[in-house]
């Protein structure tokens, strides 16, 4: 594989991953959404079918990595580095693209992120959808009795607890549970031939949001977390809250701890 493919496959595929991804997050979360408050288990099958798209559609140009803790666990094991570099990139960039796009499906929600009792001259243009309730004017008092939405869990992840090295180690122990099965589904050829990887890896995926994903919304990808979180610092939604630059450094250096113990893991077991 060349260095463009890779390139070009990763930013693809790992652009399909978040927005499928940020796109669950955004549908359960966001008002006047048709999925909102749908639940935990909606969006654990949200990103699974997220891996599953962007994988599928990246494996013939890049493998489909779409996560650097899996990109360095198959650097650990194989010992190959020098494309290591366009993977992340790629991944990077394919990240913060996925986030801008699902940030333009639900623009019309991000826009309706106003405050309680906030009229269209405060919001500035952020108005609801009054037109047409009651025969209501656009000028009208935007009915919002809940307040702005915090944005960020839409694309980054935020601990329930924060306790950052109990956070830590949950992402160490997640990533692991992600990267070391991916590595082993190469010893079954028959899974790579038939195409079935890509689907069992989706379900691992599922399973760790799941079974794993309730302290910190499991990241196990620095490019998943980081990426949609720059994007989250610059994009125009109103009342979007924090991006929590505190907490940014857990979500990336878990995964990339637990990709590289994967890796060991691995080369020393198998």
């Amino acid at each position: 594989m060349s260095n463009g493919d890779i390139f070009v496959g990763e930013v693809i595929g790992t652009g399909i991953l978040i927005l499928f991804g940020a796109g669950v997050c955004a549908a359960v979360t966001l008002r006047h959404s048709k999925a909102r408050a749908s639940g935990w288990i909606v969006i654990a099958f949200g990103w699974g079918f997220g891996v599953l798209a962007g994988a599928y559609t990246a494996a013939p140009l890049s493998g489909g990595h779409l996560n650097p803790a899996v990109t360095l666990g198959i650097a650990v094991d194989t010992g190959k580095w020098d494309k290591v570099w366009v993977y992340l990139c790629g991944q990077m960039v394919g990240a913060m693209l996925g986030a801008v796009l699902a940030y333009l499906v639900y623009l019309a929600q991000f826009n309706a992120n106003v405050g309680p009792g906030t009229t269209n001259a405060e919001g500035a243009g952020r108005t609801e959808a009054a037109e047409g309730t009651e025969g209501e004017p656009a000028s009208a008092v935007v009915a919002d009795e809940e307040g702005p939405t915090p944005t960020l869990g839409i694309f980054s992840t935020i601990p329930e607890i924060r306790n950052p090295v109990a956070n830590l180690i949950t992402e160490i122990i997640a990533t692991v549970g992600l990267v070391l099965p991916v590595l082993a589904f190469g010893l079954t050829k028959g899974l790579g031939e038939s195409g079935t990887q890509v689907l069992v890896v989706a379900l691992v995926v599922v399973g760790i949001g799941l079974s794993l994903g309730g302290p910190t919304g499991y990241a196990i990808n620095p490019a998943r977390d980081l990426g949609p979180r720059i994007v989250h610092q610059f994009l125009p939604i109103p009342n979007k809250g924090t991006s929590d630059w505190g907490y940014a450094l857990v979500p990336v250096v878990g995964p990339l701890i637990g990709g590289v113990l994967a890796g060991l893991i691995y080369n020393a077991a198998f």
